[in-house]
């Protein structure tokens, strides 16, 4: 009995923890000192330490959070779905942009749309929200106009998704595929040592993580390692010349990029993976990823 309470008082506590945790950033204001503030208090919240100026992983998305680095036009501009195809074009190239079918950009052209029937939905300023439609099935129209009132930045406060104007992109099933593996690289000063790759978003969701001549690494952050084998890309080679090219304008950023390993196309261009708060699996792999990443042993930020 006294074991139950005790686990019941434990879960109690927590959920008044979170509560307030919740309660105090909601009332923080929304500009740049408030935001750093907010990215603070999810740091420590998250990973139970305070924020360094070393070269380690999440220390140093942390950095590009509540920096002005977060708010360079270029990292603006990429964070929406639409225009991120725009910077792909011009420095890769359109062959390796997901064809977009139409971009709808209020709520009534949601009402009337004549959704395809084999389709990726998703809206253009939040990260998540996706709807991929097979064999003509009902889709939540309600779901994806409430869409226009999301304002990603209040989630993690990450600045860059601030300013974007909620659009609904429709973009085809890229290779037929509805389950498709999401090679996401890991770039510093344009050159992708670190290579995520997610397995079964829909189903089962699971990630392993490679270096760049694709070798396993034993670690994971937040789901667990894959079970299954992955087989390295026939167009890898490719793949990390793109990603190296795209990343080539930032400090430390992640491209992800999708292959049938005949071709490939780019998803996105994400600043600040997972806010700086993706706990490593086991927890002491984050140095060793850091120094994969970073290429060199943890260093301080110059």
């Amino acid at each position: 009995m006294r074991r139950k309470l005790n686990r019941q008082t434990n879960i109690l506590l927590r959920v008044g923890y979170h509560t307030l945790i919740k309660f105090i950033i909601k009332v923080i204001p929304e500009n740049r000192s408030g935001d750093k503030l907010v990215s603070f208090i999810n740091f420590v919240d998250k990973h139970r330490r305070f924020p360094t100026k070393s070269l380690l992983f999440n220390d140093v998305l942390y950095q590009i959070m509540t920096t002005n680095e977060i708010i360079d036009p270029l990292r603006i501009f990429v964070s929406d779905k639409e225009f991120v195809k725009l910077y792909v074009k011009a420095v890769v190239g359109e062959e390796y942009n997901v064809p977009t079918i139409d971009v709808l950009r209020n709520v009534k052209e949601v009402e009337i749309y004549d959704f395809p029937a084999n389709c990726c939905i998703k809206a253009t300023q939040t990260s998540g929200s996706v709807i991929l439609r097979k064999n003509n099935e009902t889709i939540d129209i309600e779901k994806i106009k409430s869409w226009f009132s999301i304002n990603y930045y209040r989630n993690q406060r990450e600045a860059n998704y601030k300013t974007l104007k909620p659009k609904v992109i429709v973009e085809p099933l890229l290779f037929n595929n509805p389950n498709l593996i999401d090679y996401k690289f890991f770039c510093y000063k344009g050159k992708p040592n670190l290579i995520q790759v997610d397995v079964d978003r829909y189903i089962d969701h699971r990630r392993k993580f490679f270096d760049s001549n694709w070798k396993e690494l034993d670690f994971s952050t937040c789901y667990k390692r894959a079970d299954k084998n992955i087989e390295m890309p026939d167009n890898f080679d490719q793949m990390l010349n793109i990603a190296s090219k795209l990343s080539a304008g930032f400090s430390f950023v992640r491209v992800d990029i999708y292959s049938d390993g005949k071709s490939c196309m780019v998803g996105e261009i994400t600043n600040c993976s997972g806010g700086a708060g993706e706990k490593f699996i086991p927890s002491n792999s984050e140095k060793l990823a850091s120094e994969i990443v970073f290429n060199c042993l943890t260093a301080v930020i110059s």
